[in-house]
């Protein structure tokens, strides 16, 4: 796509009213990143889209994410945004290295200006089902707001971490105080002043969240399930030098970060840790701590995520760094985490560890000290020690449990393909994709950051783009061709699977259970759900459109 094509503000296409949607081309399921930009490419190459979202704004994870102290934890910069315009590179100006939420969502809400994009979405529109049709090889959605429409394609951008789960405690609706999830916070502010709040989950929502309520609340109690590695985030005003020279040769500047296993354009370290003494690999990971990021697992050695000894010498000085910020020993030893490091989400934080050195901070082991039940009032565990019941009396609650991530979304949608399969049915065991964004038996359905694609280990604003422009050119191939659907072959994606399975088993992601495998949703089984193999992913994808879409079947538009 041109710059000129890229920052037009009109579309090319002929654009279809709300009373016009009886049949379109394309149904965008989702306004963050993704679909946002699956719009804006759809729609310059001429055709008619709508965006449906549920939430109020458009922004996706960033509408819904509003929590105290929500951050972007990809490695900071001017990095995290639309790559496709240099004029919006060249006129947006980022303050901090890791932007709060507030900032993320003014970036999009502007995104959406500029491009017009908000003429084709509708929001405060839940898509209760999508039926494929196998007579007229369309797509048919029916939405909360009672409206049938009909769709060639459908593009599912429901986002990795959009399916809030809240977990199944007995008495939880009995409780009276306020409640919220991380997931989805209201718009207007919380305000913990004075409060006795309880919060549960320690991951990436609840170690930001912490230290800003632990500032506020009277009393905060933190509820623990599993201890996690966080790293100092570093965030600081943006480095103007960095910013000049990536407006200056943006195009050599993003085809970095194309080649980058993280898609950001940071230098993969070429060393072992056995290259070093243990002095010089101290020295290094000192270094890196001081600096923040994540660059103390891709800077140091290249080897961390893939080798035992590598990763648990680096992890075991992260424990030393815990022990020495909190200075209740006792206190430090919960907060000591026992598996490979990085290969659950990688938390940056904000003084994490620190905020439970504040008189007003109570960490509950949940492992030694179970919750049995939530009153009105207040949380019920059982002390193992003692064997007696102990009361923590609540004015607010928050769930900070986490998502039923990647798969969880389309999952909840639950499309019906050929023969009136669901995804449910056809997932009941396993799930099994195509690249990633594709599934067998659903012919013209297209996921963005679907189960095993890079989704969330790689920089995902520039993911939803690669992806976005394969699906458009995907379907500009349909039409030139004559093609009416594609649909992936059950080998193909068997294929796939294996193949993401064998990447994941040359590192350490494989021996740990996280929500890339699905651990952290009582019942749902396990599968490890990203490619990992970075920028190759991308490469493969080009390669199959270069070759007429092998892996593929396709059913030409005349159906006699």
């Amino acid at each position: 796509m041109s710059e000129n094509q890229s920052t037009q503000n009109t579309s090319s296409s002929t654009d279809k009213t709300a009373a016009d949607l009886s049949s379109i081309d394309a149904v965008v399921i989702g306004a963050g990143f993704g679909g946002m930009y699956a719009l804006h490419s759809l729609r310059e190459s001429g055709l008619s889209v709508r965006v449906f979202d549920a939430a109020a704004g458009i922004g996706g994870t960033w509408w819904w994410n509003r929590y105290p102290g929500a951050r972007v934890d990809f490695p900071g910069g001017p990095f995290y945004c639309y790559t496709f315009s240099e004029q919006l590179i060249q006129e947006w100006d980022w303050a901090e290295t890791q932007p709060d939420q507030s900032s993320v969502l003014a970036y999009l809400n502007h995104v959406a200006d500029k491009f017009d994009l908000r003429r084709n979405i509708q929001l405060n529109t839940h898509v209760e089902s999508a039926v494929f049709d196998s007579t007229s090889q369309r797509w048919t959605i029916q939405t909360n707001q009672s409206e049938t429409v009909s769709a060639q394609y459908l593009i599912c951008a429901l986002g990795t971490l959009s399916a809030a789960n809240r977990p199944e405690i007995p008495g939880m609706e009995t409780f009276t105080g306020q409640c919220y999830h991380t997931g989805q916070w209201p718009s207007d502010p919380v305000d913990f002043t004075g409060k006795r709040v309880g919060i549960i989950g320690t991951g990436s929502s609840g170690i930001q969240a912490i230290p800003l309520i632990a500032e506020a609340a009277d009393q905060l109690t933190v509820f623990q399930r599993t201890p996690q590695f966080t790293i100092p985030s570093g965030n600081q005003p943006i480095d103007p030098a960095l910013v000049q020279e990536a407006r200056q040769d943006w195009p050599a500047m993003r085809q970095r970060m194309m080649k980058s296993p993280l898609g950001a354009p940071y230098t993969v370290s070429s060393l072992s840790a056995k290259d070093h003494t243990a002095e010089q690999r101290q020295a290094k990971y000192e270094q890196q701590w001081r600096k923040g990021s994540l660059g103390i697992l891709f800077e140091t050695y290249h080897d961390v995520l893939t080798n035992k000894e590598s990763n648990a010498e680096l992890a075991e000085f992260i424990r030393c760094k815990i022990r020495e910020t909190v200075h209740d020993p006792l206190v430090a030893e919960k907060l000591l985490p026992n598996y490979h490091l990085g290969t659950k989400r990688q938390v940056l934080d904000n003084d994490y560890y620190a905020t439970y050195n504040r008189d007003n901070v109570n960490l509950i082991d949940l492992r030694t000290n179970p919750i049995l039940s939530i009153n009105p009032t207040s949380i019920s565990t059982k002390n193992s020690t003692t064997d007696s019941l102990d009361q923590h009396p609540l004015d607010m609650l928050i769930l900070a449990t986490g998502y039923d991530a990647i798969t969880g979304a389309i999952q909840r949608l639950d499309p019906k393909g050929l023969d009136g399969i669901s995804l449910s049915a056809q997932w009941s065991e396993r799930f099994s994709t195509y690249l990633g964004m594709t599934i067998p038996n659903f012919p013209n359905l297209f996921m963005i950051h679907g189960p095993e694609s890079p989704s969330v280990l790689f920089n995902m604003p520039l993911g939803a783009e690669l992806q976005s422009d394969w699906i458009r050119d995907c379907i500009q191939h349909l039409k030139d061709n004559h093609q009416n659907t594609i649909t992936a072959s059950a080998d193909a994606a068997t294929a796939w699977s294996k193949e993401v399975e064998n990447i994941a088993s040359q590192t350490l992601y494989a021996d740990t259970e996280s929500w890339y495998t699905g651990a952290n949703i009582p019942g749902k089984h396990r599968q490890f759900a990203v490619y990992l193999g970075g920028p190759a992913y991308y490469s493969k994808l080009a390669d199959i459109a270069a070759n007429d879409y092998p892996g593929f079947g396709l059913q030409p538009t005349d159906l006699k």
